[in-house]
């Protein structure tokens, strides 16, 4: 420092300063030390309140935004067929959400957004319209899809894996297996029936994300899901399959508006079919009707028409009123009965008991239901299941109607006799007929696959075995020559069964050009081992007989049945081939 400098700082009077020269009060100094110190206090005792006693509250906060608990979802159980083959099962994929938050894209990416989504521009504004939370933009988005959104890298979107329910037998398997809603909840078929047996239970586990929604890492212990439990049906997906076919040539044949066919297993009550037509895709369930949801077999109830004359013919052999060969008087081609009068298609005469069968006469059936008390018909129909709800795990299934005996009038209990004034499902009808094609004991049904090891199933005799064999014999007569179902005839299988043709109820009566056609059978005829019941609704085609609309696919069905459960052929092939066709009997109705 120079000297000139030193000496010019040395004359500066500091004193003279009046500012500096008056003294500080000491309350001010002390008032700041007091200030610093309360400052001190409440920085101290903030902290002792967040450390100690507000720890819980921040901490919530923090979690809040950082830890989240997020949902393992459990698989559905699946539904296989009696020999393992998948008809519904889950499968994880990814449902696409966003933090409205933190999302950030240009007009270009939200347009290639949108499209991966198979969304409108306008429909993902709106759902990105939600003020500060997390958005669902997609559910069940397919896996390739994903990847697509997935490398466009947008902040706040993020991936949540779901299950959604496939079906592989589409449309010939609907209306047994149903289907769920988006939730994972079922809506209709097996699916609805074992909703608590097929639904799992979520897991949760908790994780910590970061602040673009990523997963960083699992915190605390893990909740694994319980995945549902799986069901095996009786249904033979291959037998059900080629039904469903067949039905659906054979209404698109006969220009008809529906069809439902039944295939039972005689031995065990099994269901091996089940099948429908119109059906729907469960996969794709946009503008489904009612109609379309039905399952016919199950749901729909009809007068049997002459299906219920085997039945009436065996009570009367088991009670010993005729005989096979008793003569039954039909002519002159009518007989009055109270205000009815019951006419046979063509008049036959004096006709036997297995003629009366093999012919399809109402009159001769109508006579032979007169000889026996109403309690004793009713009875035997009850006890093989009209009338009664059928004990089958299956939600919608219809129970049909079958008045008391006592409120019987003659004309009802002669039109019973060849399918009139009572109704029943084609389960209630194919059932109906398990009697006939065992010794006489009716089985319950099921549509469940037994466990392995549990003894034969069990049934309540309403026939003898007598009795049965002798029916059996004149349902082979109906199904060939001379008989009304000529076409039922199954190259290497003996065949039995009945057809039946009916007029459609339409309002207080009957219309007179609308029908149904059925055919109830059996085969192998001498030990059978399935039974087929075959409906059609509505034949406007030309022709409505059931020997001409339903015994056809009866033949188709049972042949391809057999041939898939390994049943031996029962007779000559070639004879068979090498005979004639012969015409059917005009069948009455």
């Amino acid at each position: 420092m120079s000297r000139s400098t030193a000496n010019s700082v040395r004359s500066v009077n500091y004193a003279t300063s009046p500012l500096l020269a008056s003294k500080t009060p000491p309350w001010r100094s002390r008032f700041v030390v007091f200030l610093v110190g309360l400052a001190f206090l409440v920085l101290f005792g903030r902290a002792i309140h967040l450390q100690i006693w507000a720890t819980d509250f921040y901490k919530a906060q923090g979690e809040k935004r950082f830890v989240h608990k997020q949902a393992l979802p459990a698989s559905r159980g699946r539904i296989v067929d009696r020999n393992g083959l998948v008809l519904a099962t889950s499968v994880a994929l990814p449902s696409v959400q966003v933090d409205t938050k933190l999302f950030a894209a240009d007009a270009a990416q939200r347009r290639l957004l949108a499209r991966l989504l198979a969304m409108t521009p306008a429909e993902l504004d709106d759902r990105l319209a939600v003020a500060g939370g997390t958005v669902m933009l997609r559910r069940h988005l397919e896996e390739a899809a994903w990847q697509q959104v997935k490398a466009l890298g947008l902040k706040g979107v993020s991936e949540l894996r779901e299950y959604k329910r496939r079906y592989p037998e589409g449309e010939a398997a609907a209306h047994v297996v149903g289907f769920t809603n988006i939730d994972d909840v079922g809506q209709e078929g097996i699916e609805l029936g074992f909703q608590s047996h097929l639904l799992g239970q979520a897991g949760q586990r908790t994780v910590l994300r970061d602040r673009l929604g990523r997963v960083v890492e699992d915190v605390g212990d893990q909740a694994d899901p319980v995945h549902g439990r799986d069901i095996t049906l009786a249904i033979d997906s291959k037998v059900q399959f080629f039904a469903w076919q067949r039905m659906r040539d054979a209404v698109k044949e006969h220009k008809a508006k529906a069809g439902s066919v039944v295939v039972i297993d005689t031995r065990t009550g099994e269901v091996l079919a089940l099948a429908n037509y119109p059906s729907y895709d469960p996969a794709d369930r946009s503008n489904l009707s009612g109609a379309q949801l039905r399952n016919r077999a199950l749901t729909d109830v009809f007068e049997p028409g002459s299906t219920m004359k085997p039945l009436v013919v065996a009570l009367a052999l088991e009670t010993g009123r005729v005989k096979v060969d008793t003569v039954i008087n039909t002519a002159p081609g009518s007989l009055v009965v109270g205000p009815l009068v019951v006419r046979d298609a063509h008049p036959h005469g004096a006709l036997t008991v297995q003629e009366v069968i093999q012919k399809s006469s109402n009159i001769g059936a109508a006579r032979i239901a007169m000889q026996m008390p109403a309690r004793e018909l009713w009875e035997l129909f009850s006890g093989v299941g009209y009338g009664q709800k059928p004990q089958i795990a299956f939600p919608g299934v219809v129970t049909g109607r079958l008045k008391p005996h006592k409120n019987w009038r003659p004309v009802e209990q002669a039109t019973m006799a060849y399918g009139y004034g009572l109704s029943a499902s084609l389960l209630q009808m194919a059932r109906a007929y398990t009697p006939l094609a065992r010794d006489g004991d009716v089985i319950p049904l099921t549509l469940l696959r037994p466990e392995a090891g549990l003894a034969p199933v069990q049934g309540h005799k309403v026939l003898s075995p007598a009795t049965v064999y002798e029916v059996r014999k004149m349902l082979q007569m109906a199904a060939g020559p001379g008989g009304t179902a000529t076409k039922a005839q199954t190259i290497g299988y003996s065949v039995g069964g009945k057809s039946g043709t009916a007029h459609k109820q339409e309002g207080k009566g009957y219309a007179s050009n609308k029908y149904r056609a059925w055919f109830v059978g059996m085969a192998p005829i001498v030990e059978p081992r399935i039974i087929v019941a075959v409906m059609v609704d509505e034949p406007s085609n030309g022709k409505h007989y059931g020997g001409d609309v339903a015994a056809p696919v009866f033949s188709q069905v049972v042949q391809q049945t057999l041939r898939m459960m390994n049943v031996t052929p029962d007779i000559d092939v070639k004879a068979q081939i090498s005979a004639k066709p012969v015409a059917a009997e005009p069948e009455s109705f």
